[in-house]
């Protein structure tokens, strides 16, 4: 999928994985957020999490992201929230985003760990812009069950791209970091983050010519998301945001 596919798959989403609002703000509680906090969020799709803590809690904050039809709808949503002048938008490579060292309280990457090559390696990419004793947030997949050969082809997947839940522990702590807090997606989230798209490009397909250069792709995606997510992915694959804070 090209990032144009993934900007029509998620259209209709402001939150672009599986949390819902009400766990994206009991995130917040759990990080005790307050007033004057900044935050880095790379990959940072529509900006809701940054748009609504600062809503919420006086924070202020820096989100990176490639789209700029995603950065566009986060700086709109900013505006209708009246915290324009809390958050910033860059368009870029999160991956070789500059951050300033030290500078955040929060440092979050949730549901990209591919800008850092996967889990340990976007915590390296986080850990230089965080301050001492700050939150680490990354959003990951974890397998429920030992992920079976099908869920793995259908998914473009090795077996060692992601862990279990305790095989998700052992990397954290192996790259240095202690697990504080996590909140996980359940069956219904992760219902309503993928068949949401279904029908977002369900009706993309009947807006468009049949002949348009992104329609076969659409068509095929579409066909693909709905089998992958009915027959493998609502049983075996998991995911959750893990709050992380530097061992020692």
């Amino acid at each position: 999928m090209s990032l144009r596919h993934h900007e029509i798959a998620e259209s209709r989403h402001r939150i672009l994985n599986p949390v819902t609002e009400e766990k994206l703000m009991l995130l917040g509680d759990i990080c005790r957020l307050g007033k004057g906090q900044r935050q880095l969020d790379l990959a940072c799709g529509k900006g809701e999490m940054l748009v609504r803590w600062a809503e919420r809690y006086g924070t202020t904050g820096t989100g990176v992201d490639l789209s700029e039809v995603f950065l566009t709808a986060a700086r709109e949503r900013a505006a209708e929230l009246g915290v324009a002048d809390a958050v910033e938008f860059v368009r870029g490579d999160a991956g070789a985003y500059d951050a300033e060292p030290g500078a955040y309280d929060v440092v979050s990457c949730i549901g990209a760990t591919w800008i850092g090559g996967g889990l340990t390696g976007t915590i390296e990419l986080l850990r230089p812009a965080l301050r001492p004793g700050g939150l680490m947030l990354i959003g990951e997949p974890y397998w429920n069950e030992p992920a079976p050969e099908g869920a793995l082809e259908a998914n473009g997947l090795e077996p060692d791209d992601f862990a279990s839940l305790a095989g998700t522990l052992d990397r954290f702590e192996a790259a240095g970091m202690d697990l504080l807090e996590m909140v996980l997606a359940d069956g219904d989230s992760w219902d309503r983050y993928a068949a949401g798209q279904w029908f977002a490009i369900s009706d993309w397909l009947r807006d468009h010519p049949a002949d348009h250069p992104d329609a076969d792709d659409m068509r095929a995606f579409l066909a693909h998301a709905r089998r992958t997510h009915l027959e493998w992915n609502r049983r075996y694959l998991g995911w959750g945001v893990f709050v992380l804070r530097a061992a020692g």
